[in-house]
């Protein structure tokens, strides 16, 4: 439930301690199938994009219900300006591509560009900068999926974001028409 305002394979990795991040403004970095990977901070999510405000209640197993304020950009629009490399006239060619976002604690969840496609779901997901009047700068930008009731895919820390198609069943050896898997 939201009220909003105006409008390969990859494996997480914990970083060593000699990789960590030094202090200072956090950076994430967006990569995968993209004709120009960026590097962002909090700061430039709110500096470059118009900022979304969305006011979101989720539940959480732990806590129970989150009642929220969010502000940040679309992420569909963060993502077209990394330029992704599917043709964008061919709806059949985006619909194939899916987003894999990591936080600092390892925690990772995946969406469909078709959920974020405005020919599609039009969802209003956020990088959010901003979490109940309160910048994210020093904690780094969280995912926040407005339509989703459960947290699950709500990204603290947000570390990086890959962008991509995944290889289809097929390439696993498994054939459309015959026996599913596990088929004997």
């Amino acid at each position: 439930m939201s009220r909003l305002g105006p409008p390969s394979r990859t494996t997480a990795v914990r970083p060593a301690p000699e990789d960590a991040v030094p202090p200072g403004p956090r950076c994430f970095l967006i990569r995968g199938q993209l004709r120009r990977p960026l590097a962002l901070t909090v700061a430039q999510l709110r500096e470059r994009w118009p900022q979304r405000r969305a006011e979101v209640v989720f539940d959480c197993t732990t806590n129970g219900p989150q009642h929220h304020t969010f502000e940040g950009p679309l992420l569909r629009e963060v993502i077209d300006a990394a330029e992704p490399a599917f043709d964008v006239r061919r709806r059949k060619d985006r619909s194939r591509y899916v987003l894999a976002v990591t936080g600092r604690d390892g925690h990772h969840a995946a969406l469909s560009w078709a959920e974020l496609d405005a020919d599609f779901g039009d969802a209003p997901v956020l990088l959010a900068t901003a979490m109940d009047g309160r910048s994210l700068d020093a904690a780094g930008s969280q995912l926040v999926v407005p339509s989703d009731r459960c947290g699950a895919r709500y990204i603290s820390a947000v570390t990086g974001i890959w962008f991509g198609t995944c290889a289809p069943p097929e390439a696993d050896g498994f054939r459309s028409g015959g026996p599913g898997p596990g088929a004997s």
